[in-house]
C-alpha cells in the first residue's frame, strides 16, 4: 500500500520504522485507493483564532476565543480553548464560564477576508478547480491538475499554506464533495484523511443520518420517528419512498447513503447574499428602537452591493431571541435596488409584524436574489423631473 509523507510529501509503498525515509516525519498516510482520489475539501484549521496566534505568538499556548462582548457569541477558538469545552457559536458568557483565562479577542473580518482570499489563491496554483464555502474552505477538483497522485499535490499546498501564510489546514480526499467534506472532520488539526470507494458503505452505515448535508434537527425527529436513525437504515428504503416521505430532499437522502453525489465542484459561485448583523449590549423590544438598529446596517449592505457590482431584488429581516431562536422573513423588491433607503423602508413591515413586544438580543438585513448592478434603481417615470 503506498504511503504519503504530509510534511515533505514523498510517497514511499514500505516507509521504515513507521517514519519517512526521506525526511523521518511520524506523520504518514495510508490508504489503498491513495493514488487515485482527486476531489478535496480544504478547511482552515479554527481560522480566526489561528489568524490572531499568528500575528500575536505570545498567545501560541493560550486558550483563544474570538467574539464579541458578553452578549456575543463564539465566532471562533483555538484548539486548546476547545479542551475546555468552548465552542464556535457558544454564547460568550457561557464561553467565559467554561475558559475564564482565555484571551479574548475581537473579531477583524477585513484581515480574516484578507488572509482567507490568500489561501485561496494559493489553492488556484494547484488547480483552476476551486469552489471556496466560505472565508477559510473550499473544495477542490484536482484530476488531471498536477502530476502525480493529487494526495501529493494536496500535501504540498498544505505546507505551502502553513508556511507561507501561517495558518493550518486539514483535508479530506475522496471521490466526492459529499465524503471529502466529512474526511476532512476526521483528523482535526492539521489532518489529512480519505475515503474510498471500496469503503465508503461500510464508513457510511453506522453513522447518524445527521452526517448528511441538510439533515437538520427537525428533520432527523422526523427520520427517528420513522424509526431512522443510522444512515444504514436510511439506505434500506428505496429512494421513491424516501423522496414520498420527505419531498425532494429524499431522493439527497437516498443517493448520500450510498456515497453517491455527482455535484461537481463549480469555481466562482456567484455571490447569493450580502448581509450585516448586529447584537445588542441589552435585549431590545420596541418597533422603534429595533427600526433605529437597522439604519447603520442597511447603509452598510448597501455600500457592500456597490463594492461587489450587485443589485438586492429581495430583502430578509433576521431577528433573534433572548433564548437564541432565530426568525428569519423574506420579500420581494418591486425593482433591484443599491441604495440603503429601499432597503430600509423594504424590511420596515416585516420587523413591524414581528415587533410584538418579544425582546431581541439580535437583528440583521440581508440582501439576496441579487441581480447584476446595471439593473438597479431603474428611474421612475412618474417622477416629476428636477430643474
Amino acid at each position: 500500500m503506498t504511503t504519503l509523507c504530509r510534511d515533505c510529501a514523498s510517497l514511499a509503498t514500505a516507509p521504515a520504522g513507521g517514519r519517512c525515509a526521506a525526511c523521518r516525519s511520524p506523520r504518514l498516510m495510508s490508504h489503498p485507493e491513495i493514488e487515485t482520489l482527486s476531489l478535496a475539501h480544504i478547511d482552515c484549521d479554527a481560522f480566526y483564532a489561528s489568524v490572531e496566534k499568528r500575528d500575536h505568538p505570545e498567545l501560541l499556548d493560550r486558550p483563544v476565543i474570538v467574539g464579541g462582548g458578553t452578549r456575543g457569541v463564539v465566532l471562533a477558538c483555538c484548539y486548546v480553548a476547545r479542551l475546555s469545552g468552548v465552542r464556535s457559536a457558544m454564547p460568550m458568557f457561557k464561553a467565559r464560564h467554561a475558559c475564564p483565562d482565555a484571551v479574548v479577542i475581537a473579531p477583524d473580518m477585513t484581515k480574516y477576508r484578507t488572509v482567507g482570499r490568500q489561501v485561496h489563491e494559493l489553492m488556484r496554483q494547484a488547480t483552476p478547480l476551486v469552489q471556496p464555502l466560505s472565508i477559510d474552505e473550499a473544495f477542490l477538483d484536482l484530476a488531471g491538475a498536477a502530476e502525480g497522485p493529487p494526495a501529493r499535490t494536496l500535501a504540498l499546498l498544505a505546507r505551502q499554506i502553513e508556511r507561507e501564510i501561517g495558518v493550518t489546514v486539514s483535508i479530506g480526499l475522496s471521490y466526492n464533495k459529499f465524503l471529502a467534506k466529512i474526511a476532512s472532520d476526521l483528523d482535526k488539526p492539521r489532518g489529512f484523511a480519505a475515503i474510498g470507494r471500496a469503503e465508503a458503505l461500510d464508513f457510511l452505515g453506522p453513522r447518524s443520518v445527521s452526517l448528511i448535508w441538510g439533515v437538520g434537527a427537525a428533520l432527523q425527529r422526523k427520520l427517528a420517528q420513522d424509526g431512522i436513525g443510522t444512515i444504514a437504515e436510511l439506505r434500506a428504503h428505496p429512494e421513491r419512498a424516501l423522496v414520498a416521505r420527505y419531498g425532494t430532499i429524499g431522493r439527497r437522502l437516498a443517493r448520500f447513503s450510498r456515497g453517491e453525489d455527482d455535484r461537481a465542484v463549480e469555481p466562482d459561485q456567484p455571490t447569493k447574499s450580502i448581509s450585516a448583523e448586529t447584537t445588542f449590549t441589552h435585549d431590545i423590544a420596541p418597533y422603534e428602537a429595533l427600526a433605529e438598529e437597522l439604519r447603520p446596517l442597511c447603509d452598510s449592505v448597501a455600500h457592500r452591493l456597490q463594492r461587489a457590482n450587485k443589485a438586492a431584488t429581495g430583502v430578509t429581516l433576521k431577528l433573534k431571541t433572548s433564548d437564541f431562536q432565530v426568525l428569519s422573513r423574506s420579500r420581494k423588491l418591486a425593482d433591484p435596488t443599491q441604495r440603503a433607503e429601499i432597503l430600509y423602508r423594504a424590511v420596515l413591515p416585516l420587523l413591524r409584524a414581528e415587533a410584538d413586544g418579544t425582546a431581541y438580543r439580535l437583528i440583521g438585513i440581508g440582501a439576496d436574489r441579487l441581480a447584476e448592478a446595471v439593473l438597479a434603481d431603474p428611474p421612475d417615470l412618474f417622477a416629476r423631473p428636477t430643474e
